[in-house]
């Protein structure tokens, strides 16, 4: 009998860790895009129906859930991303190539103004604590902070690196940026204005995606196939965990705790947060080429990696050389957990 007993346990925790060992998410939906161009950061309004989509000089605007278009937001050229500011009614874009940001209405998409900032805003977010947009100006090196009351920018705040992707906010007057060129992470006092402290990611490089957990304190940089997670409040490198190639960005999910990185390679990386220093990779989802960016509505837990089709290399193509996008192939795929 006890025999019996133990043997039970024994499957049991079998069954358990293979459980734990799906995340359950799989492509439902694809949306197809006619539009030309490349693309960057997607963005989820989350109090609304809409997905944003940069897409070369403008941004595409869809239901999040039936893919089909609702408008576009045209003059945004060499657009990166997408922001929201929902109690005022307003989004903000980082126009890359013309080195501002636009603010439109979120209700119609209609442009109200446009802001200069640095040299190619690349990632854009709001930062609910301070009330400023916060663009990371990639080939500026600094951060531009837009009063959203004003539309003004307020503080440019100089980071040191030649390369800044993705800032993340821990909601309590500090934000957190990646350093691509210095495989450093660099902390931001807002109201000082100021770097007050830079950590290190070495050995690991290129630190692309950039994600947060409130709760646990904890930074989730995406580099070179590793994500490395951090301590947000003193750099420490708590873990590391392998993930697919070509990642640019990362995602977290607080309600179940998982970990997405979108790599560009083709496959998504899910990692789980055990506890505030265990991570373990829990799936790796087989996506498309060229899926490299991602966002997560955080209400019904959807991902989204927007992509294209690819033409074939040459045989003889150099080592390095970059598959050309087919025109109209741009997409969206949208991934969705399974029902329990």
């Amino acid at each position: 009998m006890k025999k019996n007993i133990v043997l039970i346990c024994l499957l049991l925790i079998a069954f358990a860790t293979h459980v734990s060992a799906q995340s359950g998410y799989q492509i439902v939906k694809t949306f197809h895009i006619t539009s030309m161009g490349g693309w960057d950061y997607p963005a989820v309004d989350a109090n609304s129906n809409k997905l944003y989509l940069s897409h070369g000089g403008q941004v595409n605007i869809l239901d999040k859930i039936t893919g089909d278009s609702i408008g576009i937001i045209n003059n945004t050229i060499g657009v990166h991303g997408v922001a929201f500011v929902p109690s005022l009614g307003m989004g903000y874009t980082s126009n890359g190539k013309t080195n501002n940001v636009t603010v439109f209405d979120l209700k119609t998409g209609a442009t109200l103004t446009q802001i200069e900032v640095g040299k190619n805003p690349d990632w854009i977010m709001y930062d609910p604590f301070s009330k400023k947009i916060v663009t990371s100006n990639h080939s500026g090196g600094d951060l531009s902070l837009i009063d959203v009351n004003t539309n003004q920018v307020v503080a440019t705040i100089a980071v040191g690196g030649a390369k800044l992707e993705t800032v993340v906010s821990d909601e309590a007057g500090k934000l957190f940026v990646n350093l691509e060129d210095k495989n450093q992470i660099a902390e931001v006092d807002i109201a000082k204005a100021a770097v007050i402290n830079i950590w290190d990611l070495a050995p690991s490089e290129s630190p692309t995606g950039l994600a947060i957990d409130l709760k646990t304190k904890r930074l989730f940089s995406t580099c070179d196939k590793t994500l490395v997670v951090m301590d947000a409040t003193n750099g420490k490198i708590v873990a590391t965990v392998p993930i697919g190639e070509g990642c640019d960005g990362a995602a977290f999910d607080p309600s179940s705790k998982l970990i997405f990185t979108s790599n560009g390679s083709g496959t998504v990386s899910v990692v789980k947060e055990v506890s505030a220093n265990v991570f373990k990779l829990v799936e790796t989802i087989t996506t498309k080429k060229g899926a490299r960016t991602i966002s997560l509505d955080n209400k019904t837990h959807m991902l989204y990696l927007p992509t294209a089709d690819y033409e074939p290399l040459p045989a003889d193509a150099p080592k390095g050389t970059r598959a050309k996008m087919i025109p109209g192939s741009f997409q969206v795929l949208v991934l969705a957990p399974s029902k329990k």
